[in-house]
């Protein structure tokens, strides 16, 4: 396993710990599975560039989000962000294929800035049609108010890799990390301040 991922991983296990959830964080690792072999060889195609510390997760975990494991449907929160305090879902290597195209079918009239109001990190590109983004997240509320993507196309002042997290309402468009690991970094130093109590209720 990819070792910031490793050390991802075990903080947040504290993080529920220490927020009265250890219940909770006990029967996730007693009923959820990784990806297979054959998953990962699909999103390496689609992906060449996926960083190891996503697949890591991933084989931990293959998502968190209205996720079936031994006959259970779980939505389970294991990332957060820039936004203090908000839970996000880990999805799975099925819906991080399945929503390849998303960034383009949504976001592409931003992304050529039509729009004034919505500000945009100029790391990002505007230029739609080269938009390679890998959509890994979606927050706590289904994803209609923050989803998180990594970037492969990125502007000339931007970073292949970076992390790109959008909020709705109102719009925005940030880069929270130059780099995968580095946003799970982030998330640690932070001490996964997106688990609180409320976890557990």
């Amino acid at each position: 396993m990819n070792a910031t991922a490793e050390q991802y991983i075990k903080g947040l296990k504290e993080a529920y710990y220490n927020n009265n959830a250890q219940e909770i964080w006990e029967h996730f690792e007693k009923i959820k599975h990784g990806l297979t072999t054959a998953d990962v060889e699909k999103l390496t195609k689609i992906y060449p560039d996926i960083p190891h510390a996503l697949i890591s997760l991933l084989e931990y975990v293959d998502g968190t989000y209205w996720r079936e494991y031994a006959g259970e449907e779980i939505t389970f929160y294991f990332l957060g962000s820039d936004l203090e305090e908000y839970p996000y879902y880990l999805l799975s290597s099925k819906e991080i294929i399945e929503n390849q195209n998303i960034a383009i079918k949504s976001y592409s009239d931003y992304i050529e800035r039509k729009y004034d109001e919505v500000e945009i990190d100029e790391k990002i590109t505007n230029k739609a049609d080269s938009l390679k983004w890998l959509h890994f997240s979606d927050c706590m509320n289904n994803g209609g108010t923050s989803q998180l993507f990594i970037d492969f196309s990125p502007s000339e002042k931007g970073k292949i890799g970076q992390v790109v997290r959008f909020v709705h309402d109102p719009d925005e468009f940030s880069i929270i990390a130059d780099s995968f690991e580095e946003y799970l970094k982030k998330l640690t130093d932070n001490k996964y301040n997106f688990i609180n109590e409320d976890v557990s209720e």
